[in-house]
């Protein structure tokens, strides 16, 4: 007769490895989602920059902001009279978004910005992360534009 214990165990084991089987099918997915979805994501980014600097330039009634893309695809953004500039550049092999604001204090670290995809009712999606939490890229920019035009990153209440 066999023991209980051994059988409860056994039974353990398939649950833990069909667990961990289900895991890395729902991580390949998600990857080659995020591949497939990674241009799409960047676009986002570059239509958003370029849409802040618009609505900011119609604000002000003056270009306050240039929004630039390079030959090499980096989108760059510069403030009039100010020598300090934000560039954001795409790493498709990576999968990988970096925000380099020349304005920003010594001690505040780069942003880096990963796509990843995730599971929808449609199928899968793609979006910004940054500590393993979804980025509101509109205020994550809006930040960094604030500081290369020489304001506080948040606005005084």
């Amino acid at each position: 007769m066999p023991d209980e214990n051994i059988k409860r165990a056994a039974q353990e084991y398939l649950a833990e490895r069909l667990n961990e089987d289900g895991l890395t099918q729902e991580q390949k997915l998600n990857r080659d989602a995020a591949i497939e979805l990674a241009p799409q994501v960047w676009r986002e980014v570059v239509l958003t920059a370029v849409g802040i600097c618009k609505e900011w330039n119609a604000e002000t009634k003056e270009e306050t902001f240039s929004c630039n893309e390079t030959p090499l695809g980096d989108l760059r953004i510069r403030c009039a009279g100010r020598p300090q500039q934000i560039v954001v550049h795409y790493d498709s092999r990576r999968r990988l978004i970096h925000i380099e604001n020349t304005a920003r204090l010594d001690h505040e670290p780069k942003v880096i910005l990963s796509i990843e995809a995730y599971p929808t009712e449609a199928g899968r999606g793609a979006r910004l992360m940054r500590n393993s939490e979804p980025v509101n890229l509109p205020m994550l920019l809006l930040g960094h534009m604030r500081v290369l035009a020489g304001m506080s990153r948040k606005a005084q209440s």
